[in-house]
């Protein structure tokens, strides 16, 4: 079992090194390439995950509602949390409820479960980012307007990939093929970019760092002990929505930080504690899941 955690997790690592090492001299500037992984790749393989013809979406409705239900518990439980360690709730809640479920996740989902079980794990990471785009951008600012979700590309590939999903429609191979190539682009550009941002951040303000790094994997993992028996989960769909629940918080939360002016410093903590404390937490949810 440590063997096959191991193998799942040190490619992932490998990649994040290179990013970080290249980052420490080269100093890239990723803003173009995060746009274009964001904007293109990204949308691509959430469409060609859903709309693929050996994937059943029918059969993983209920990763839907376990994506759901792990994202609000973990907001209600870190709620009076967040009142009693003194911690403004838009600074503490958002990279706790929302997590590395695309750059750390999807490479993750891949590895352990194979090409079915990632396709599935991507419905989990849709239901994510949705939320995240509309109710934790709400979180970050009150005045917050959702008038451009509509104009979102992941919003739009998700809706595409679910009309096509369910109605059974399926695009030409040769295409098909294309735009499966390119959307797996993403993720050695999500990896990459993840070790990039790491070196820009810092352990300015630790304490509510290591605070949130530690809640985000701990409720997500409550969550799912929570959403498996409720859900009356499948073998496989526990162990993916046991993954997702052990997962670091999401490094857009520092970007939206940083777009909302709400202490980038204390989210930069909180994504950097997080994502070094995913050493911990990543393969103790993987040990459960597998």
């Amino acid at each position: 079992m440590f063997e096959r955690i191991l193998t799942i997790i040190l490619p992932v690592l490998v990649i994040v090194l290179i990013g970080w090492l290249y980052a420490r001299h080269a100093r890239p500037d990723m803003r173009a390439t995060n746009k274009l992984n964001m904007d293109v790749c990204v949308p691509l393989l959430v469409f060609s995950a859903l709309a693929a013809k050996d994937f059943q979406l029918a059969a993983q409705w209920k990763l839907m509602p376990a994506a759901a239900l792990l994202v609000a518990l973990s907001g209600l439980l870190s709620w009076p949390l967040a009142r009693l360690a003194g911690i403004s709730p838009r600074t503490l809640l958002p990279p706790v409820m929302f997590n590395n479920c695309g750059n750390m996740g999807l490479p993750l989902a891949l590895l352990a479960f194979g090409r079915d079980g990632f396709n599935a794990f991507v419905v989990l990471f849709v239901i994510s980012n949705l939320l995240h785009f509309t109710l934790g951008a709400f979180i970050f600012s009150s005045r917050t307007s959702l008038r451009s979700l509509g104009k979102n590309p992941i919003v739009l590939a998700t809706a595409l990939g679910l009309l096509f999903g369910l109605a059974g429609w399926h695009l030409p191979d040769w295409l098909m093929g294309g735009l499966k190539l390119l959307g797996e682009a993403t993720i050695p550009l999500m990896l990459f970019a993840l070790g990039v941002r790491m070196v820009d951040v810092s352990f300015k303000g630790w304490h509510v760092g290591l605070l949130g790094a530690v809640l985000c994997p701990l409720t997500g993992l409550a969550g799912a002990a929570i959403a498996v028996p409720l859900l009356q989960l499948d073998a496989g769909q526990s162990a993916q929505v046991i993954l997702f629940g052990a997962l670091p918080p999401a490094v857009l939360n520092f970007l939206m930080a940083e777009l909302y002016q709400q202490e980038p410093d204390r989210m930069a903590s909180i994504v950097l504690i997080g994502n070094l404390l995913s050493l911990l937490f990543v393969p103790l949810g993987l040990a459960f899941a597998l």
